[in-house]
């Protein structure tokens, strides 16, 4: 009886349920993809209404696997794409218009209107973001303001908003028939209406972007038990207990509990996280400050956090819009074909540049073309975007922590390419390092559940569930590594200055 602990893991591009045992380990999972839908250029939507059918799927196909039933299950933990905006009518049950995900940049005009009094930064200091197209805020904004009847239906009360662990959450404890809204301070520090020390929504910056508060969930800690599963759903009668953003999610199942630890996850977009404790730690180097994770009534632990958009789906950009790969897996063979990049540099900038730049004006750039270069020069370069990336998040995570990192804990579905994680660890100069458990987004949902209802005791009990798989050396001398690192940010500055009132 209550064995196990169960987690939904609502990515960008697929819904997972994942079932842990108290070591840690994977006993079975369910999977299914959703559809990316593309309106036009720079728009990046999702079905709510898919992606919560596909949780219900997956949860029963998770527990058909492993011939387990609800009362295996000890708890529910939630996590999910952090930043993508649901805004769902609470009587009726049905989003009033698709997700609009992390990664969409219809919003540029609205955070140039809110920058000009105040710049990017306006409310950087109490929310830890910089005005973007990124966070939760824009999204909701734009919606309010485009969909026909929703700003009157809003500010009646009918309209609830949520990042899709709220949703989630939401439809899993009954819906209309008395779903808890709630979400966790990671999430809501996603928004740009958290205040980072009060650990609540600012009631003045709600008033600036014109969304009601009654809209919002109430935030609540990480781990507790918000509610349990409705009476009409498999799980019927557990308690979900525990939600993380998925970066968060990540670098507490890799155990990077205290203060300097860190992780980086390789998925659709990089995220590394930088772990500083009860400090807010403001910083001046181009990353964001974010809640870490707050355990029950625990004080909240922050972090630093490079955040960068493309990575995995420069992959996927490759396969399925320039036909280059028949399957992810391809690229580490046509990268392995090839001593080096041919000269070939490619900056994925295609909603522009995130961290360290923050450069809605950049696009996407391929530079250093001759006819020497073949497709396999362009997987490479596309491969060693990733780890260029990191690495310029790595030296602003060194500047603003003034303790560099030696050692990076790596995560997600990338890190299975070995020819990418050599490349990481020569272009960073430090060890690289695999855990034996890649699932750590998943896990760590799983981990603030089960702790919420004292299915693992206490922290020390989940570190000690980890343990490394494997580790690359950096092998590069300094000399080509700082060679690389020049070439890269030159490619860089080739990507900015693009969009104007011409181009969006």
């Amino acid at each position: 009886m209550n064995q196990y602990v169960i987690a939904i893991d609502q990515g960008t591009t697929s819904t997972r349920a994942i079932i842990f045992d108290h070591s840690g380990s994977i006993v079975s999972s369910g999977q299914m993809e959703h559809e990316q839908i593309f309106p036009q250029a720079g728009w990046v939507e999702h079905n709510a209404a898919e992606i919560w059918n596909n949780t219900r799927e997956v949860i029963a196909s998770a527990l058909s696997k492993a011939n387990l039933t609800r009362h295996d299950i000890a708890a529910v933990g939630i996590t999910n794409q952090r930043e993508t905006a649901v805004v769902w009518d609470k009587t009726t049950g049905e989003a009033i218009y698709n997700a609009i995900v992390w990664q969409d940049t219809r919003t540029q005009d609205i955070v140039d209107e809110l920058a000009r009094d105040g710049g990017p930064d306006r409310f950087k200091q109490k929310v830890g973001l910089p005005l973007a197209t990124y966070f939760s805020g824009t999204k909701i904004k734009w919606i309010l303001d485009n969909v026909e009847g929703a700003r009157e239906k809003a500010e009646a009360g009918d309209l609830v908003f949520g990042n899709t662990d709220a949703w989630v959450l939401w439809n899993l404890t009954g819906g209309v028939d008395g779903g808890v809204h709630v979400t966790d301070v990671t999430n809501a520090s996603r928004t740009l209406f958290m205040d980072l020390e009060t650990l609540q929504w600012d009631d003045e910056i709600l008033g600036i972007f014109g969304v009601p508060r009654s809209m919002m969930p109430e935030i609540k800690s990480s781990s507790e038990v918000y509610g349990t599963v409705h009476s009409s759903q498999l799980l019927r009668e557990t308690p979900v207990a525990g939600i993380l953003g998925d970066q968060q999610a990540a670098t507490f199942g890799q155990a990077a509990f205290d203060t300097g630890e860190a992780k980086n996850t390789y998925g659709t977009g990089c995220f590394l996280i930088f772990n500083t404790g009860e400090e807010i730690v403001h910083s001046k180097n181009g990353l964001l400050t974010t809640v870490g994770y707050k355990l029950g009534d625990a004080a909240p632990h922050y972090a630093l956090e490079g955040s960068i958009a493309v990575t995995g789906s420069l992959i996927q950009w490759l396969r399925d819009n320039l036909g280059l790969i028949n399957s992810a897996p391809e690229v580490e063979t046509l990268a392995a074909s090839v001593k080096d990049n041919g000269g070939v540099y490619i900056v994925p900038a295609f909603s522009g540049l995130f961290a360290p730049y923050w450069r809605s004006d950049a696009r996407g750039a391929i530079v250093g073309l001759t006819r020497f270069v073949n497709k396999n020069h362009i997987a490479r370069a596309a491969l060693e975007a990733t780890a260029f990336q990191t690495r310029e998040v790595l030296d602003a995570v060194n500047a603003d922590s003034g303790v560099p990192l030696s050692e990076l804990k790596v995560d997600g579905g990338m890190v299975a390419n070995d020819a990418l994680m050599q490349f990481q660890a020569d272009i960073l100069g430090v060890p690289v390092i695999r855990p034996k458990v890649v699932e750590t987004t998943a896990l760590g949902a799983a981990y603030a559940a089960g702790l919420a209802v004292g299915f693992w005791k206490d922290l020390g009990e989940c570190s000690a569930n980890w343990s490394e798989d494997k580790r690359w050396e950096p092998q590069m001398d300094q000399a080509e590594q700082d060679r690389q690192m020049r070439l890269w940010k030159k490619a860089v500055t080739k990507s900015m200055d693009w969009v104007d009132e011409d181009v969006r």
